[in-house]
């Protein structure tokens, strides 16, 4: 009994394991193609805050290569990207994205500016 019981936690383990791996794949063409949809006009096409709409926004948009941004972690940028930012142009995007495709938006931007903590 105690060892069906071990067995089956076992697995089950490794299965919950396998999801969470899964889960958290990210495809950053795909992200490239909502940042080209959704963040390009106000961040830009290379993530400096340069993009079209910049002249239209009372505050400027985040630069991503900034010391600053490259050392947010992705929770931190995940809630910004699901919250966005008080008193400024920044929406809100986790009503309208998925966790994938904010995953997937994260990590096309962590291509044009790749992660820095601080040290």
């Amino acid at each position: 009994m105690k060892l069906s019981l071990c067995i089956s936690l076992a697995i089950l383990m490794l299965s919950i394991g396998n999801l969470a791996a899964q889960e958290l794949i990210t495809n950053p063409s795909a992200g490239k193609v909502l940042y080209q949809i959704h963040c390009l006009r106000c961040h830009g096409d290379q993530g400096a805050g340069k993009g079209p709409d910049v002249h239209s926004l009372i505050v400027p948009p985040r630069n991503f290569h900034t010391p600053e941004s490259t050392a947010k972690s992705e929770y931190e940028l995940r809630s910004i990207i699901i919250w966005g930012l008080v008193f400024s142009d920044m929406h809100k995007w986790g009503y309208r994205l998925t966790s994938q495709e904010i995953r997937n938006v994260i990590s096309y931007i962590r291509q044009l500016a790749p992660y820095q903590p601080r040290i």
